[in-house]
């Protein structure tokens, strides 16, 4: 892994496959709790003809975990996303995210739409429109740190979490409490703006998102839906073959 240092001291862990690759390059952005390490089943198919970047969020697999909550959350985790594509070069990339990885890859295209040459959001959700609503998931997000903080992990973890081996564990219920809080609707609000090739990929099995993926679907003009069979949270991992295939479809349109 490669580190690049912040300006406010933290380093992050991220790595290029194919570097060379004359293909539109990718970012995959890893869910919360799980690492760079999530997309191991991914990478060499999606990497055969483009560069394609992994990375490690704060507080997550082999990057720094700062003990100062203002050193984490949704707009820092943007900066960091153009970061590390600033140091390598990237102008323009497809952006692909499982979970918070998909989110924050919505909430990077709503703030840099000139970066993002395509979206692939896994097993993820655009936030809420709806204040009670979005109330209620911050209150999740705090009994959820809380498990973690138990020390046995969250109930329920899924594989990108049961894969994922973290330098700093302790720093994830932080990491929870701040990133995975959510502040306003800016996100699914900008759905209907997304101009660019977009698909919306989902395991059969993740019942918690087969609702927010026929949302974002049916919200965000150029995309289309793919419900990965006998898949779970972690689709890309659970048959990753079908998802390899399903993706590789959308970068061959652009």
């Amino acid at each position: 892994m490669n580190r690049l240092r912040r300006a406010d001291g933290v380093t992050l862990s991220y790595q290029v496959h194919n570097p060379e690759g004359a293909g539109i390059p990718m970012l995959l952005s890893h869910g919360f709790g799980a690492t760079s390490g999530m997309w191991d089943p991914n990478v060499a198919a999606l990497s055969a003809d483009r560069p394609v970047l992994v990375w490690d969020q704060r507080g997550h697999g082999s990057s720094d975990a700062p003990a100062n909550s203002d050193h984490y959350g949704e707009d820092v985790s943007v900066a960091d996303m153009t970061a590390i594509l600033d140091e390598v070069g990237f102008d323009r990339a497809v952006l692909c995210g499982m979970s918070l990885g998909g989110y924050l890859s919505l909430s990077f295209h709503a703030a840099h739409p000139e970066r993002v040459a395509g979206l692939i959001m896994v097993d993820t959700g655009p936030g809420y429109r709806n204040d009670e609503a979005r109330d209620k998931w911050n209150d999740w997000v705090q009994w959820y740190a809380g498990e973690i903080e138990k020390g046995d992990g969250p109930p329920g973890a899924t594989a990108e979490y049961k894969q994922a081996v973290h330098e700093h564990p302790e720093a994830l219920p932080l990491a929870a409490r701040t990133t995975l809080t959510q502040r306003d609707a800016r996100v699914i609000k900008s759905l209907g703006g997304i101009a660019v090739p977009s698909v919306v990929i989902v395991g059969s099995l993740d019942t918690e998102y087969l609702v927010a993926a026929d949302y974002m679907q049916r919200h965000i003009p150029q995309s289309h839906k793919v419900v990965i069979e006998d898949a779970g949270h972690a689709a890309n991992m659970d048959q990753p073959d079908v998802f390899n295939t399903a993706v590789r479809e959308l970068l061959e349109r652009l």
